[in-house]
């Protein structure tokens, strides 16, 4: 947990500081290292179910090609 906090607190700061630098705004540099960790969450989730499907069928035996069986001969 304590890793997780240090890297949300990480990711914090360079949101603010990347926002403050481009803007000179410091309620603008508030606003986006609060929004861009909340909308990169929500794309996180969808980039792991992607994945996930993604590991799925890698897992899953190849089907045979059309015409061979798959009976031990």
């Amino acid at each position: 947990m304590i890793k997780t906090t240090t890297f949300a607190v990480m990711h914090f700061v360079i949101a603010f500081t990347v926002a403050y630098v481009l803007t000179g705004d410091v309620v603008i540099g508030g606003v986006v290292a609060m929004v861009e960790p909340a909308v990169n969450t929500v794309a996180f989730y969808f980039h792991e179910r992607v994945w996930q499907r993604i590991e799925r069928r890698r897992r899953q035996p190849a089907e045979p090609a059309f015409g061979q069986s798959t009976l031990p001969a």
